[in-house]
């Protein structure tokens, strides 16, 4: 006798229920395999986008210059997005060319022309840019913050503000018709007014300046994006950016429509554990780290019993080398590490002069020597002594040429050699440190300057350059007062 339709049904129904299971186990496999990120993953799905679109052996980028993107700090190049694409170039072997955008808007166009491949840069994912680029790599997401003394003594004990509404009252200071004072306009509106919004203007006075001023308590509170709040925070520790005033916001790298295979590849390599590890560190390096290190900030030398510092006759034996005298070697050293051979700063200078490992190589010495204080010292007059010839043709008089060299060992040459041409444009006497060439440094913060033509080397931040100078003068002035030639 034939099986009844129900039998046959019931057989079939198990059968199916027996395959599913297995499809359901296997898939469920291969979802964790993908949830684990495995390397076989990463691999076997960048051999696929290469099989479709080879990466080029040379990648093109465009980026800015900031303080968090790209810069360049002891004539090394520096930047949290610098290191991360040159981090992929490395994986990915590919030459990385860089080129250095103006504007936001002069990048993307560079893109659209086919200039560049790839912006590293961050492009706020809006519908502004939507149909311009496709988003891919590192995404970062900010807002903007109230930066306010952790401790503020203006007027009487502060408290610290905790909620927007307690904004009523209080003077916040912002750039003129900036997008903070835009976004302190819409949120006064929101808690029913209140707030005393000042304004200054951005030819005098720029944000990290504002920064700087609510760190002294010159002035109150002002509001900055996060990420710009958590560097300056670096070298203001005593500032709270914890108060988030506007909606946060995304950005990341961006590439065009027509080359989105390539933002594919890079969001395969971000994804993995090695690209991942390394961007926790950069991210704790650029945004985390204290960059007062080489300041000596805080920290003050007794002159006890008549010594400059506790290797005096290192410093004696290596002054005639450098033919200046001694003691300026001990200010230096105090400044740098507070003569501790064993500080590595934010940017991976070592040992007690803060020698960078490149600047060791140049000279023919292993990074790993730089912790001996007779090598970091030997090395340290060698660098004063090439940035002295560097400085001998435009700076004629030695004393004043000194300012000139301790600039350059804190900031690298390159930036010196441009604010003297920033001097020399705009006024200034380019032979004269202090409130000349000095005045010039601090301009290269500012956009309109570190992308004027007679700029070379971009953004810095003059400041620090400018206290490293004071800091190092002032020490080597009370040794002369003190300590025995």
């Amino acid at each position: 006798m034939g099986r009844s339709p129900l039998k046959r049904l019931r057989q079939l129904a198990a059968v199916w229920i027996f395959i599913l299971a297995g499809v359901s186990v296997l898939s469920g496999v291969l979802s964790g395999c993908g949830n684990r990120q495995s390397a076989s993953a990463d691999t076997a799905a960048t051999d696929t986008a290469h099989m479709r679109h080879p990466l080029p052996d040379t990648l093109r980028v465009a980026t800015l210059y900031s303080p968090g993107s790209y810069f360049i700090y002891r004539d090394q190049k520096m930047g949290y997005d610098y290191d991360m694409v040159s981090r992929l170039c490395r994986d990915r072997h590919m030459v990385l060319k860089l080129e250095v955008a103006p504007t936001l808007s002069a990048a993307i166009e560079m893109l659209d022309s086919g200039r560049v491949d790839l912006l590293a840069y961050e492009v706020p994912v809006t519908a502004e840019y939507k149909e311009r680029v496709v988003p891919c790599g590192p995404e970062n997401i900010t807002s903007q913050v109230l930066v306010q003394p952790k401790v503020s003594r203006r007027g009487g004990a502060q408290p610290a503000i905790t909620d927007v509404t307690e904004l009523a009252g209080r003077e916040v200071t912002v750039e003129k018709d900036s997008k903070y004072y835009h976004r302190l306009v819409n949120l006064n509106d929101e808690i029913g007014g209140g707030i005393i919004i000042r304004q200054v203007d951005p030819d005098s006075i720029i944000t990290e300046d504002l920064i700087d001023l609510v760190s002294t308590d010159s002035i109150g509170l002002t509001v900055v994006d996060s990420d710009i709040a958590r560097i300056n925070q670096t070298y203001f520790p005593n500032l709270d950016i914890t108060l988030e005033v506007s909606f946060p916001q995304r950005s990341r790298w961006a590439v065009s429509p027509s080359n989105a295979w390539l933002g594919d590849s890079i969001d395969v390599w971000i994804g993995q554990e090695k690209p991942r590890m390394e961007q926790a560190t950069l991210l704790k390096r650029y945004f985390e780290i204290s960059k007062n290190s080489g300041l000596g900030v805080g920290v003050e030398f007794t002159f006890k019993d008549g010594k400059a510092s506790p290797y005096d006759d290192l410093f004696r034996r290596y002054g005639p080398k450098l033919g200046r005298d001694w003691r300026i070697l001990a200010a230096i050293g105090f400044v740098e590490s507070q003569f501790d051979p064993s500080v590595v700063s934010w940017a991976g200078a070592r040992g007690m002069m803060q020698i960078m490992p490149s600047t060791a190589r140049a000279y023919g010495v292993s990074p790993d020597r730089l912790v001996d204080n007779e090598t970091s010292v030997a090395t340290a007059v060698k660098v004063l002594q090439a940035l002295d010839k560097v400085f001998a043709p435009k700076v004629k008089n030695p004393d004043e040429r000194l300012k000139f060299i301790i600039a350059a060992y804190n900031s690298g040459h390159a930036h010196i050699l441009d604010a003297i041409e920033l001097a020399r444009k705009y006024g200034y006497d380019p032979t004269v440190w202090d409130g000349n060439v000095a005045t010039a440094m601090m301009l290269k913060s500012k956009p309109e300057y570190y992308n004027d033509p007679v700029v070379r080397y971009g953004y810095f931040r003059g400041r620090e350059t400018f206290e490293f100078v004071r800091r190092v003068t002032a020490f080597y002035e009370k040794a002369r007062r003190s300590v025995k030639p």
